[in-house]
């Protein structure tokens, strides 16, 4: 578990989903309360372990919900929000093929999506909107909500863990909470 409050393993794990060209600006340690990440792909092909592109391929809409607290990462670029686990969870996954959608809500597969790797990242303009409420003892209620459909219940804690592993926890909770338009530290 001491692990998990390591700024080196937080970037790390951040660092698998940043966009190309972009640099973590602050990353903190977060825990998500609920997740419920919502998309529609084209020309894919459903595999056991993700989507894959396929020129013949059929639109499928997805919906991976998880109701369990777990730990992740939470991390801030100039234009993206981005997510990462801890340590590995299990989500509910919910599939539907043809769904009736615009042609516009749909995102073409060009490249092996695997599910894990779904929900990680976001541009910040897709952000809908952003409550923050104080919590117990310090810390930061946050209901994200996505123009898709898609949100996170997150409770920002405001120590860093034990041990000193996240020197920056403070610094960085409070730059990512002022970009998403709390007033709260």
């Amino acid at each position: 578990m001491s692990e998990i409050f390591d700024e080196t393993s937080m970037r790390r794990a951040l660092g698998a989903y940043i966009p190309d060209g972009e640099t973590l600006l602050a990353g903190i340690h977060a825990i998500a309360k609920e997740t419920n990440v919502t998309g529609v792909f084209g020309k894919c092909v459903r595999t056991e372990n993700g989507l894959f592109p396929d020129e013949n391929g059929g639109v499928i809409a997805l919906n991976k919900k998880k109701y369990a607290a777990c730990d992740i990462y939470l991390g801030l670029t100039s234009s993206s929000l981005v997510l990462a686990e801890c340590e590995r969870n299990a989500y509910l996954y919910q599939f539907e093929e043809e769904p009736n959608v615009s042609r516009a809500d749909i995102q073409e597969v060009t490249a092996p999506l695997f599910f894990a790797d779904i929900g990680t990242c976001f541009p910040l303009t897709d952000i809908q909107r952003c409550e923050i409420k104080k919590g117990w003892m310090g810390s930061v209620k946050c209901l994200l909500t996505m123009k898709n459909g898609s949100y996170f219940r997150l409770l920002l804690p405001k120590p860093g863990g034990l041990g000193g592993g996240m020197p920056h926890h403070a610094e960085y909770r409070g730059a990512i909470i002022a970009r998403l338009g709390g007033n709260q530290a």
